[in-house]
């Protein structure tokens, strides 16, 4: 992602998201760990809280079928603009946004109907890095959706239509955002933590 004028413009093809792809580096990612991927299973995915985009590009990256749902308009526009830009510098990339499906709509509404393996959730927060850049990406997109009074609601209808697991992301060291239920297990990253609620029949798969 890039700021331009002091508006977000979303960026796939180039930054920290480009070098990522081009470099190969999406599995050993503690998302795509807290998703379920294994080498012979790729897990249908939805993004309830697209945001930024940049974990549904990971997840796309590694070989999943992502719908990414976001709610605000304007945030919207940017991924749909950032995805045809990445579509379109390079047939390695278009091939990534080929597995995307971005709709705007509400994942309360949405998720009963979808029923996806996997559900990824990340409620608005303060910035987990201290970078002047992040902070102010953060608050230009917080200046935009506001803030997500209505997690929990969306935490329990995701837990009632994902096949498989919701997870949850949330800053490494903040306190859990959920006191019941509470998560079977988690992956760390080096600032957010991913909790992981299992939703179906416990097998060697989940």
């Amino acid at each position: 992602m890039s700021l331009n004028s002091g508006q977000l413009r979303l960026d796939f093809a180039g930054g920290a998201v480009g070098f990522r792809f081009r470099r190969g580096h999406g599995r050993g990612h503690p998302l795509v760990k807290a998703a379920g991927f294994r080498k012979d299973r790729i897990p249908a995915v939805v993004d309830a809280t697209a945001g930024l985009g940049r974990d549904s590009f990971l997840l796309a990256s590694v070989g999943a079928n992502v719908v990414m749902l976001e709610r605000s308009a304007a945030v919207h526009a940017l991924l749909a603009d950032a995805l045809a830009r990445a579509s379109a510098a390079s047939p390695d990339l278009a091939e990534v946004v080929s597995r995307i499906t971005l709709i705007h709509g509400d994942a309360r509404q949405r998720l009963p109907k979808l029923r996806p393996d996997v559900v990824i959730i990340d409620p608005m927060h303060p910035p987990r890095q201290n970078s002047a850049l992040v902070k102010q990406e953060m608050r230009l997109l917080s200046g935009i959706v506001g803030t997500d009074e209505d997690w929990q609601e969306l935490m329990r209808v995701a837990l009632a239509s994902a096949r498989k697991r919701v997870v949850l992301k949330w800053p490494l060291r903040a306190k859990p955002l959920l006191e019941s239920p509470k998560p079977s297990h988690q992956f760390a990253g080096k600032t957010v933590r991913y909790e992981v609620f299992l939703t179906g029949i416990k097998t060697s798969e989940t």
